[in-house]
């Protein structure tokens, strides 16, 4: 199905996320023209993408009051070469209304805080290496003294217009939070709770990478049959990796899920053509994620098609290696543990390839693509990550042991 036959919501997204993807480009160096880019993709649109990010990272429907409580209307104002393009925020208990505005309308004076920013600086704030982020042309200002000081008929500050303008602020500084355990709780997926505790070693390897621009694939989005569930560990990448374009895969259609930054791709992960396909518009990958039948053939079958599409120094994680053991529902099998057949088996046969220059016998085992191309495999509890990268160093020590065993036994000099 082409995008033009797509619903518009999905149409919205995947525009949206052709928008993003320019100004990931535009603000990775400090020598590229941002403002050129924001006009040639028309400055309104790009405030609306802005707005969008802004309010996904803040996260401010967590403020909505409840009925009966005072709400906040927050005037959000992007400048462009002179010009306004004012958005209006409203949070009541009805929830998080946006009503976007005009390039040039003007600004009126209101009851409501308004944060006004060059758009430009915005987009290196939120796009750009954190290096980059600047204030230099934020002002933010209060309403007056009529709505902010307190009085004996209104003895309570407006706390809602504090919090929601600083929650902008924050995700404006790129203060984002740390914990990825509590964006897993956050955004409902399993990877922290009952079942699993990865986000403490995702910590460890996605951490470092979190200011990179990215491209992440996770196989797997969740929520069943259900076409409008799902998506929650999506959008903790999404948020976790402020600069990251991700992409989930399902065999089931999941498409309505979609949103800026968020692309959803049908396909079955046992299936080369689809995966050939997904390479093909999206790839290649930094991180992939495996989080899909857990099935041992689909696994291996997703690795060989798409480890090598991997970028140098990236990241191909393998969860949920439990299921491997157990034959119900997943085909597994706890009888030969060495099988390369099942995933266990096959991640002891990459630390082998990983030794693969230490072997003295010539035919000790069949060489595998990817034994100088991965340089190190961790394993934890359900959970591998793998990490490609040049393994060539050489065993200085192995060499002269092959060395001595073609010369074969010495003469005795009697």
């Amino acid at each position: 199905m082409s995008i033009d036959q797509r619903p518009a919501g999905q149409r919205d997204a995947a525009r949206a996320t052709a928008v993003v993807e320019r100004l990931l480009a535009a603000t990775a160096s400090r020598d590229d023209d941002v403002d050129a880019v924001i006009d040639d993709l028309g400055a309104v649109e790009v405030a609306d993408v802005v707005v969008a990010e802004l309010l996904f990272r803040a996260c401010v429907e967590d403020l909505v009051p409840a009925a009966g409580d005072d709400g906040a209307a927050v005037t959000v104002v992007f400048s462009h070469r002179g010009r306004d393009i004012t958005t209006f925020l409203a949070v009541t208990s009805g929830g998080v209304r946006v009503v976007p505005g005009e390039l040039g309308a003007p600004y009126e004076e209101s009851l409501s805080p308004s944060l006004t920013q060059e758009l430009s600086e915005t987009v290196r704030a939120l796009y750009g290496p954190l290096a980059d982020v600047s204030a230099t042309t934020r002002r933010i200002r209060w309403p007056g003294p009529e709505v902010v000081f307190p009085t004996p008929q209104r003895p309570s500050l407006p706390t809602v217009f504090y919090a929601v303008v600083q929650r902008l602020v924050q995700v404006l500084d790129r203060r984002e939070p740390s914990d990825l355990t509590e964006l897993a709780v956050r955004y409902g997926t399993d990877k922290w709770g009952a079942m699993h505790q990865y986000p403490r070693r995702y910590e460890t390897h996605f951490g470092p990478l979190r200011d990179r621009r990215l491209r992440i694939l996770e196989i797997g989005v969740g929520g069943f049959d259900d076409p409008a569930k799902g998506g929650g560990s999506l959008r903790m990448w999404k948020r976790y990796f402020p600069r990251a374009l991700v992409h989930g895969l399902d065999i089931l259609d999941k498409s309505p899920l979609a949103e800026p930054r968020m692309t959803i791709v049908r396909g079955d992960q046992s299936d080369t053509d689809d995966l050939d396909e997904v390479v093909r518009r999206h790839g290649p990958f930094d991180i992939v994620i495996d989080d899909g039948s857990h099935r041992p053939e689909h696994v291996l079958a997703s690795f060989n098609a798409l480890f090598p599409h991997v970028k140098p120094d990236g990241l191909y994680v393998i969860e949920d290696l439990m299921a491997c053991y157990w034959p119900v529902p997943f085909g597994g099998s706890d009888t030969d543990l060495s099988d390369p057949g099942f995933t266990v088996g096959f991640l002891k046969s990459l630390l082998d390839g990983l030794h693969h220059e230490e072997f003295l016998r010539p035919d000790a085992r069949a060489a595998l693509p990817t034994d100088a191309l991965i340089s190190a495999v961790h394993v934890y509890h359900n959970l591998a990550v793998i990490e490609k990268g040049p393994n060539a160093d050489g065993s200085l020590v192995a060499s002269l042991l092959r060395a001595e065993r073609a010369a074969g036994p010495k003469a005795d000099p009697a």
